[in-house]
């Protein structure tokens, strides 16, 4: 009874968000908050109880958030910003390193009149949650990041080299002038090559997001986030050398990430929780949405949090984790996501290579 339940209630929520472009609970309040690295803020806010931050990624805004904001309001304060160039929020010509993103959403955060909160972040969110977590670690009761590298955490030496992060190095003018007016196809590209089910995100979803790409700015400050990876590398490294200690669940989709999310997240935190999304690729917010709000909202409301790494625990039976030494980069290709072809390289498939990572029960094939 208590299954049937559960499966009625993650349908619902799947159903309420998938036919309708994305948009964040109408009750939410919003406003603009400058921050003193000379960018203005658009945030919106609701909900009553622990704070937790939401930090989207790119090809999308902070409407991503909607099915996880509309279930965490109602016991918590949820606080959604929209990243420096994105959205509503300012375009400035400079500040796209992650490290300063994170003191933009210091200044949200505090700008509200909160201090400690969770946070949750997704695709480039997570190197600016990363840098926030590092900076303030102190101000960080738990994290979760989803389905990105880290630029400068290995194996992001690997990640640069697969043909499948060519958006990783197509930015500047040329590709502004290349991009104008065809921002559809642009982000078509990107949202199929990475997908594990080609009809997400929907039509309305997509066009949606391009539309707020497509204002003026807002493909220079878009490709901006990528043209800072190198500073965020030299900046991750930094960080990297005073790991985290607060509980952190990484997140990954099994035709996308998968284990690799936790593989990176252990180089740079000791307390780190795993989940590998079976059937999902990188949009987990728009893919797997019932599942993936369940399982933010059993971790940020677990009395535990997650369990040390070093401690050799699992949060599935059968499931052998990999700690980063032990991870070896595939050296055969994959069958891609999404709209790719069989037998063509996979843009983030390496993750599903299972000489690599032993794993039984979630749904690899």
């Amino acid at each position: 009874m208590i299954r049937r339940f559960l499966a009625i209630t993650l349908l619902a929520i799947g159903a309420t968000f998938s036919h309708a472009q994305p948009s964040l609970p109408s009750s939410f309040q919003a406003k603009t908050i400058h921050s003193p690295e000379a960018a203005d803020i658009f945030v919106r806010w609701g909900g009553k109880g622990p704070v937790v931050v939401l930090i989207h990624g790119y090809a999308e805004n902070s409407d991503s958030w909607a099915p996880l904001a509309a279930d965490l309001m109602k016991d918590h304060t949820v606080v959604v910003p929209d990243l420096r160039g994105i959205g509503k929020s300012s375009k400035p010509e400079a500040g796209y390193d992650k490290k300063t993103q994170a003191k933009d959403i210091r200044a949200v955060v505090t700008g509200l009149g909160f201090d400690k909160t969770f946070v949750v972040a997704h695709d480039i969110g997570n190197t600016v949650a990363y840098a926030y977590a590092a900076t303030y670690p102190d101000k960080v009761e738990r994290l979760v990041v989803m389905d990105a590298p880290i630029p400068g955490i290995e194996p992001w030496t690997e990640i640069l080299l697969n043909p499948g992060v060519w958006h990783f190095n197509f930015h500047g003018p040329d590709a502004e002038r290349l991009v104008a007016g065809r921002e559809r196809i642009y982000f078509d590209r990107i949202w199929n090559d990475f997908t594990g089910d080609p009809s997400k995100p929907d039509e309305a979803t997509r066009n949606f997001f391009a539309a707020t790409y497509a204002q003026p700015g807002g493909m220079r400050a878009g490709f901006a986030q990528f043209t800072a990876f190198s500073q965020d590398a030299t900046d991750n490294k930094i960080f990297e050398q005073v790991k985290l200690t607060m509980p952190v669940l990484a997140v990954g989709g099994e035709k996308s990430f998968g284990p690799l999310q936790a593989v990176i997240m252990r180089h740079v935190a000791t307390n780190v929780r795993e989940v590998v999304v079976a059937g999902s690729g990188h949009w987990l917010m728009e893919e797997r949405p019932g599942y993936t709000v369940t399982l933010i909202r059993n971790f940020l409301d677990s009395p535990q949090g997650a369990a040390p790494t070093d401690a050799g625990s699992a949060g599935h039976v059968g499931e052998r984790r990999l700690t980063p030494a032990e991870y070896e980069f595939p050296q055969r290709r994959n069958p891609g996501t999404g709209g790719g072809p069989i037998g063509s390289p996979s843009p983030m498939g390496w993750a599903k290579c299972q000489p690599f990572y032993l794993h039984r029960g979630i749904g690899f094939s």
